[in-house]
């Protein structure tokens, strides 16, 4: 056994992870037996560190996992053993990973043995300490122990009734805790042991969330005190050993205590600005002025950011405050006479933090500090939108004159605050001129741009505060650097400012606004390269895509105004970029954008984009078809009828590259299946193209406008130049499904076709095909080869059949008879295809993508087609159904999840439909017993626990529909022989049922299962419980 170990454990030996896996579980199934407890003992004793290591393994498992086979009588001298042997552990020097597993087997069997009436453990933290104090074990150790402690207790699950008794012991013990860990902090240094100060800490940072604040304020002083100067001087030095673990600490309290949230204003917040006052110059100082973050300033900046977090309520209603602070608490350092106005400690906390925000170089390559500081400026601004200003901490019983002058005076303070900080963020995201890029690495420049991308939230915040002073600010700047830009100079500083415009879309009103007109007008947009400097010209493209809807605010360009107005200067911009190879999936992306929303305006102009259609020679495939999309965007905007040439020109030539591609097949199969993706991708683009824009008037509004708009749509779709084109559409894919169904890049683009192409009767185009031929398509593929896609898009289409009416109706419309016809039989070949695929050995574990797309499909079908289902022969709708139940013990989560949902609706739509009265009674006499032993052998262990929400919808769902049944089965199912085995003794089983059955509460019903599974899966006092069944 010794030998096995040291194979196992030992570094030197240089395992296959094969080998360890299998010494892994020879020495787990060693584990199990229960001989195992004899081997902690000599395991302990051994000299092989490794062999200490598994010994007090061995005793923490056996104690979590195999407590019930342990003797009760025998449990008093078990726990009289382990305290000794850890403190022998201790006296021996065995080193502390072995220790912090023996602290962790006291705490499980303090666990075991502390609950109950009367408790077999009570007052088990003293007790140890005291066990411990006596064998001579050394403070450090015993901080040690107290910390596990309460790591151990913060992530165990109980039973409420031993949760409160473990909760109550921690409780007793706290003034002991907070004994130990103040003698140390305040012991001098020389008589401290080197780690005994870190294990203090440590302790104090595991109890933060059980300490009261009464316990807790007199850490601060004395946190502080291990964070002062060796010396007072102009340039102070820290103790690095002492500041940084003072200063975490301070963190867990500012983030995790009971002074979190801004409690503890006066004991927290103004001692700490006042040590900020006092010190932080001194350590941001050097930081700023050599460009390197030290340990302790990188320690500070966290400390701030922690502080911010917490007290940014009270900064926004004192940044302007002229009160001087009163009464502080007592501090370990001195303090200035007068004291400072809290508004002054205030501005000062926000100008150290705007330093480290501010830091020189480049982040990720220079400095990692300031993208920790941007959270502040989004709670910060926040804070000044919420701030009581009536009701200020500071001056308590202010007039409303008085709440409404400092109001007065705040903003002025907060808009200087964020004007600096909006003016530093766009130095921060200036990329590094190409001598010095080229230098980083792809990681730093990853990192650089995931930053530049947070600076933008942060920028929204700062917009909220200056509005339309940051546009003037932005554009001011980017109008005088392009005024004054030489030749020869790099365009990075430019493209930071356009950046920042771009990061604020979301927030800017949509409405005119005169520095968007300087942006996208000749001042601007109209002094931009228009060849090379790739980097700024694809930021002019994603700003101008960003801001597409903000065009809709300026009036319609009209033959004389073209040449001044922003919309078609921004569409010249992006068309000029549509022929350089490094930036025309950016410009196509901006022009589909700008046509998208500006439909109208430029519908009138649909003749400059037909030369734009003639002109596409020189772009790229891949981006042809977002041209054309954009194109199509502005046909929409035309009355149907006229819009139809226009469609013809560019589907047309679209629809013949597809059949060329599907003729040329036999020849060059590999270029021709990708030439027809092409096509079905640029088909794709033109359908969303030709849909109506999202914000139209929903279907079957019977506004006039609308029924005008669908009567006109339908006179154009039976135009027989409309019918032509629908028919050759789908002809080609009809082909394409006969020839390339199996290959994953054609179901793909076929898939996202199928999905542009169909529309509700509101939205729907010229060329939008109907669901009942594609879903034949569907069947046929699926039927040559199931995937996910196929089966995903019947759903998608089966939906369709029915669209659905807006207006407010009390009955679901029923479905048309070709409607349920074509569900029946589409139906039936997905059941048959699919089942046969699922009865192949191991199908359902291997494919879980299919699993869950067909439950889902068949969720759908239940929905909206549940007569359906009760059309099928007898043998396939069974078969259907075993297959629900046998997918209920699989362990992918989605899967479980669309099979409890599809059963949930099966039995709710067919229990509420009339009709089918017969049919719910014959559901239950054939099908209700397997369902409910699937679903109690879930709970009692088969499901995994993420799924254990909808095993219990299920369950509701079929306790609710078959009350009377349902007691019946789970009676049965629950007391029979063949049970799933479980911890769940006869006494747990018959609470259940009657927590069940004795309410209508699914609260109830939900804290029944809960506390049903935890017992049946042994989980009662383990670190896994209530966290993983939670509902």
């Amino acid at each position: 056994m010794q030998s096995l170990i040291q194979q196992a454990y030992a570094p030197q030996n240089h395992l296959s992870s094969e080998d360890q896996r299998r010494l892994q579980q020879e020495l787990f199934e060693v584990q199990r037996r229960p001989e195992a407890w004899g081997l902690v003992l000599p395991f302990l004793n051994n000299p092989d560190a490794n062999v200490q290591f598994f010994g007090a393994h061995t005793l923490q498992v056996k104690i979590a996992r195999d407590w019930d086979a342990f003797p009760a009588d025998s449990a008093p001298q078990l726990r009289d053993i382990v305290l000794e042997l850890t403190g022998r552990a201790v006296s021996s020097g065995q080193n502390k990973v072995i220790l912090r597993k023996l602290f962790v087997a006291i705490t499980s069997l303090a666990i075991k043995l502390h609950p109950g009436q009367p408790s077999r453990w009570p007052d088990w933290v003293r007790s140890c300490i005291g066990v411990f104090s006596g064998l001579g074990v050394p403070r450090e150790h015993i901080l040690d122990f107290l910390a596990i402690v309460a790591e151990e207790m913060e992530s165990v699950d109980l039973l409420p009734p031993s949760k409160a008794q473990m909760e109550a012991t921690l409780a007793d013990a706290i003034p002991v805790v907070v004994q130990a860990i103040s003698d140390c902090i305040q012991s001098p240094a020389m008589q401290r042991s080197p780690h005994e100060l870190d294990a203090a800490l440590k302790c104090l940072q595991a109890w933060m969330s059980l300490l009261p604040s009464n316990s807790l304020t007199p850490f601060v002083p004395l946190l502080l005190s291990l964070m002062l100067p060796q010396s007072e001087s102009p340039s102070p030095e820290f103790d690095e050993q002492s500041f940084i673990p003072a200063s975490d600490t301070l963190q867990e309290l500012l983030t995790k205590s009971a002074l979190s949230d801004g409690a503890g204003t006066k004991t927290v917040t103004e001692p700490l600005l006042l040590w900020l006052d006092r010190y932080g110059d001194a350590i941001i100082r050097p930081t700023v002025s050599e460009g390197f973050v030290n340990e302790i300033s990188h320690s500070l900046c966290k400390l701030l950011v922690a502080l911010g977090e917490h007290s940014a309520m009270y900064f926004a209603k004192n940044i302007a405050a002229p009160a001087q602070l009163k009464d502080p608490t007592p501090c370990p350092f001195p303090l200035p006479t007068p004291l400072p106005a809290i508004s002054h400690l205030v501005q000062n906390y926000l100008r150290l933090l705007l330093a480290y925000t501010a830091l020189p170089g480049f982040y990720g390559v220079d400095e990692e500090e300031s993208e920790m500081t941007l959270g502040f400026w989004y709670t910060f601004q926040e804070a000044l939108w919420n701030a009581d200003f009536g009701f200020d901490v500071a001056e308590d019983g202010d007039s409303g004159a008085q709440a409404e002058e400092r109001e007065r005076d705040m903003m002025p303070v907060a808009k200087a605050v964020y004007t600096e900080l909006v003016s530093v963020l766009r130095r921060k995201v200036v990329w590094a001129p190409r001598p010095i890029l080229s230098g980083w690495a792809r990681d730093q420049r990853d990192k650089f741009q995931a930053y530049r991308r947070d600076v933008g939230d942060t920028l929204i915040n700062a917009y909220y505060v200056l509005r339309d002073d940051m546009l003037a600010f932005y554009v001011n700047d980017v109008m005088q650097r392009l005024l004054t830009r030489q030749a020869h100079e790099g365009w990075e500083e430019i493209e930071a400012t356009l950046h920042c415009v771009m990061a604020v879309q979301e927030a800017v009103p949509l409405e005119d606004s005169p520095h968007l007109r300087q942006v996208f007008g000749p001042e601007i947009l109209g002094r931009l390269p228009k060849s090379g400097e790739d980097r700024v010209r694809r930021t002019a493209l994603h700003l101008i895509g960003s801001y597409a809807s903000w065009f809709t605010t300026q009036p319609a360009p009209v033959a004389e105004s073209v040449a001044s107005s922003p919309l078609m200067n921004a569409i010249n911009y992006v068309v000029s970029a549509l022929t350089d190879p490094n930036l025309c999936l950016f410009a196509a992306n901006a022009l589909r954008d700008l046509c998208d929303a500006n439909r109208i305006a430029l519908a009138p102009h649909i003749s400059a984009f037909g030369e734009l259609h003639a002109s596409l020679t020189g772009i790229p495939d891949t981006e042809k078809a977002k041209v054309l999309q954009s194109i199509a965007s502005v046909i929409q905007a035309l009355p149907p009828v006229e819009g139809i040439p226009v469609v013809e020109a560019i589907v047309g030539p679209v629809v013949a590259k597809l059949f060329e591609a599907l003729r040329s097949a036999n020849q060059l199969p590999e270029e021709a299946r990708a030439m027809a993706v092409l096509q079905l991708e640029t088909l794709t683009g033109v359908a969303k193209g030709l849909t109506r824009a999202t914000d139209t008037i929903l279907a079957l509004d019977e506004s006039p406008e609308l029924q005008t708009a669908m009567e006109n749509m339908t006179r154009a779709r039976a135009d027989p130049r409309a019918v032509k084109l629908r028919e050759a559409i789908l002809s080609g894919v009809r082909t394409t499904v006969e020839l390339w169904s199996t290959d994953a890049s054609v179901s793909d683009a076929l898939s996202d076709l199928f999905k542009a192409i169909t529309a509700l009767p509101s939205d729907v185009s010229v060329i939008s095909l109907p669901p009942g031929p594609l879903l034949e398509l569907v069947c046929l593929a699926a039927q040559r080869q199931l995937t996910a896609v196929w089966i995903s898009l019947a759903n998608m289409l089966i939906n369709q059949l029915t669209p659905p009416t807006f207006l407010p109706t009390t009955f679901k419309p029923e479905p048309t008879p070709e409607a349920s016809g074509i569900a029946l039989n589409v139906l039936q070949v997905l059941l048959q295809t699919s089942l046969t695929m699922f009865a192949q050995p191991g199908a359902m574990v291997s494919n879980p993508d299919i699993v869950r797309a067909f439950f889902g499909c068949m969720e759908g079908f239940a929905q909206h087609f549940v007569p359906v289902f009760y059309r099928l022969t007898q043998e396939l709708f069974n078969a259907l159904i075993q297959c629900a139940i046998s997918a209920m013990s699989l362990q992918e989560r989605y899967s479980l999840v669309s099979v409890c949902t599809f059963l949930s609706s099966l039995i709710v739509r067919t229990a509420s439909n009339d009709d089918l009265i017969g049919a719910k009674a014959a559901f239950a006499q054939a099908h209700g017993a397997s369902i409910m032993r699937a679903l109690l052998h879930g709970f009692a262990g088969v499901a995994p626990r993420s799924v254990l929400p909808n095993l219990l919808e299920l369950l509701s769902t079929l306790t609710g529909k078959y009350p009377a049944e349902s007691k019946q089965w789970m009676t049965s199912i629950l007391f029979a022989d063949d049970f799933y085995p479980c911890r769940a003794t006869d006494d747990a089983k018959s609470k259940f049922i009657k927590a069940v059955f004795g309410t209508r509460s699914l609260k109830r019903t939900r804290e029944a299962v809960q506390q049903f599974t935890i017992v049946a899966r042994g989980l009662e006092g383990s670190s896994f419980g209530y966290a993983t069944v939670s509902m």
